[in-house]
């Protein structure tokens, strides 16, 4: 089976999130937006929501086939194979494993390390939907297989490998990842060579990915905690964007946004106050956003912080605001939305790979008005966007009209077959 070819900027591009029952699988340049509650009448045609415990398996099952490396045994996707098992040989260091881009044979580490954050989010939050599924410990497994990887690749405290593979000439290459015959050529982050983002993201996966496994396997969730401050050390003492050195997926947003997602995941997981001081004096770089992606992490430190806010650290007041400007820059009617909508009523960011940032939207406006909703400070549980106001529950409503979309229901019922292509634009009427 031939893999599909990756189109859009966030290299793996697979994310999956479960908010407010919400689950969220991103899937290249396709996703697929699966809701636990009941779906709108109007949705009906489309299947039953059995289809949603399917997509959830099939997009799990997605990362199986993403596989580098020596395959294990219980390998579900029986058309890979072993593949680039001589990864870093020729430079004496063991880089097999990981995940592929998408549908190149690239290992890219910065966006495979935002994947594994998102994922080990989706377990923190979700893990009794995930149990009821039966999907639980098959997502574990996805996320161990790239953080195994991650570790590979953190070569020493000061130095990080960051991509496998030649991205120009494997683009140009069009073969599966059992054949491939492009060079596997390493690339590292160094003092002499820094990547800040890439670093902070690293320490993000860690931080994150530990708590997935904190009582399963207790040491190796220490093991990745210790490796994240590492990682988050070697960040800030070795800054410089990864846009002057990267061979391929470059920095376009700084790297201020993944040092304040990797400290906030650090703080989030252990409350060790060093980090909350980071993020505190360091609040100036947050500034209102209109996208969360593979590059631009700040809504994301910004809803995790308001969260933070809104419990009593008054401290992080600058958080709470930009995070309010992101739900007024994504609502309909709030007098400064700065997303447009097609026919459809679907976000429109940009012509790109739009379906990921609207994702990503949604993923936001979902875990932020839950927080505000689980809030006890009056007023502040509302969002204020000049004349308009909008309550917990009216940006949920929104972020579930991008959730039920015909569009997003029925990509996850033809399940990506090429015959519904015309039947898939038909319904997003754009």
């Amino acid at each position: 089976m031939m893999q599909r070819r990756g189109c859009g900027n966030s290299a793996m591009n697979v994310t999956v999130l479960f908010l407010l029952c919400n689950m969220i699988i991103n899937i290249g340049n396709i996703t697929i937006t699966l809701a636990a509650d009941n779906v709108d009448q109007k949705l009906s045609s489309c299947g039953s929501s059995n289809h949603y415990k399917e997509a959830l398996e099939k997009g799990i099952l997605f990362f199986e086939g993403q596989r580098s490396g020596k395959l294990p045994p219980t390998q579900r996707a029986r058309w890979r194979g072993d593949s680039a098992l001589n990864d870093g040989k020729a430079q004496d260091v063991n880089l097999t494993g990981g995940y592929y881009d998408a549908g190149d044979n690239v290992k890219f580490t910065w966006p495979m390390a935002y994947t594994v954050t998102l994922l080990s989010w989706a377990a923190i939050e979700h893990q009794w939907e995930l149990s009821s599924a039966n999907q639980l410990e098959y997502l574990r497994s996805a996320i161990l297989w790239a953080t195994d990887y991650l570790l590979k690749a953190q070569d020493s405290q000061s130095s990080l490998y960051a991509q496998v593979g030649d991205g120009t000439r494997d683009h140009q290459c069009w073969e599966r990842p059992e054949d491939m015959d492009t060079p596997r050529t390493i690339y590292k982050i160094d003092k002499k060579t820094p990547g800040t983002e890439v670093a902070a993201e690293v320490a993000a996966a860690f931080a994150a990915a530990s708590s997935v496994f904190k009582h399963t396997s207790p040491r190796y969730a220490d093991r990745l905690m210790h490796q994240s401050k590492e990682m988050f050390q070697f960040a800030i003492t070795n800054k410089g964007s990864y846009q002057g050195s990267c061979p391929y997926y470059c920095s376009f947003s700084g790297y201020e946004d993944e040092l304040l997602w990797a400290a906030a995941w650090i703080y989030k997981l252990t409350g060790e106050k060093y980090y909350l001081r980071y993020l505190t004096a360091n609040q100036a770089w947050s500034h209102p956003v209109a996208e969360f992606s593979w590059d631009n992490k700040f809504a994301g430190v910004q809803t995790l912080m308001a969260k933070e806010f809104l419990a009593g650290n008054m401290n992080l007041s600058n958080y709470k605001t930009d995070a309010d400007a992101f739900v007024c820059a994504m609502m309909p009617g709030s007098g400064s939305s700065q997303i447009k909508t097609t026919p459809g009523g679907l976000l429109y960011s940009r012509e790109s790979s739009n379906i990921q940032y609207v994702t990503g939207a949604a993923m936001i406006l979902l875990y932020y008005s839950n927080t505000l909703a689980a809030s006890r400070s009056g007023s502040a549980q509302k969002v204020q966007c000049g004349y308009k106001c909008f309550t917990p529950a009216e940006i949920t409503a929104f972020a579930k009209s991008q959730v039920h979309l015909k569009s997003f229901y029925c990509l996850c019922y033809y399940s990506f077959r090429v015959d519904y292509i015309f039947k898939i634009l038909s319904l997003l009427r754009c």
